[in-house]
């Protein structure tokens, strides 16, 4: 919104929130994301998904801070025998969709389609695979593409990247294969 524009007292406090993000935990300490100012500038101007997706993708980087080089992030579900997702891509459909692709325990492709009215991610630590040498960081590598994006309220800026293919095409199954 420009500051010439007249907004309802309801859009003014949607703009003022939108851009905070606080996370207190028992020690005392905000553990909340860092919002990049790529994010936090023009907050009011994204779709609910546009903005979930990126506050996920803040989350997953400061959990995968926290994990040792034995570890990475995967998604648990609950209910039933669903098991895992390790993470291997975040994407979103304005306005109001997300999408979590990856792998499941079995190394099978699979993909969870989400509602942001709906959205519920556990983020948790999962041996790597031995045979990676690496464990998988995508949170940080999109959070980096999160600080360099376009502002959204810059027509000159263009339209952001693709936002829901797999960061790395080499740890990307094959999609023939689906291995």
């Amino acid at each position: 919104m420009q500051d010439t524009d007249i907004a309802t007292s309801a859009e003014a406090m949607e703009a003022h929130a939108l851009p905070r993000c606080v996370e207190t935990h028992a020690d005392g300490t905000d553990h909340a994301p860092a919002l990049p100012a790529g994010v936090a500038r023009g907050a009011g101007a994204r779709s609910p998904a546009e903005w979930g997706y990126q506050r996920v993708i803040l989350y997953l980087k400061a959990f995968e801070e926290s994990l040792d080089d034995d570890h990475e992030a995967a998604m648990g579900f609950t209910g039933g025998a669903a098991g895992i997702l390790r993470i291997q891509g975040i994407g979103f459909s304005a306005p109001d969709m997300l999408t979590f692709s990856g792998v499941d325990d079995e190394g099978d492709r699979c993909q969870l389609i989400q509602h942001v009215s709906q959205l519920n991610v556990l983020l948790r630590a999962v041996r790597k695979p031995p045979d990676r040498p690496e464990p998988l960081r995508i949170g940080f590598r999109l959070a980096r593409a999160l600080e360099t994006e376009t502002d959204p309220d810059d027509p000159a800026d263009g339209e952001p990247a693709q936002q829901d293919a797999p960061v790395d095409p080499a740890e990307a199954p094959d999609r023939a294969t689906g291995a």
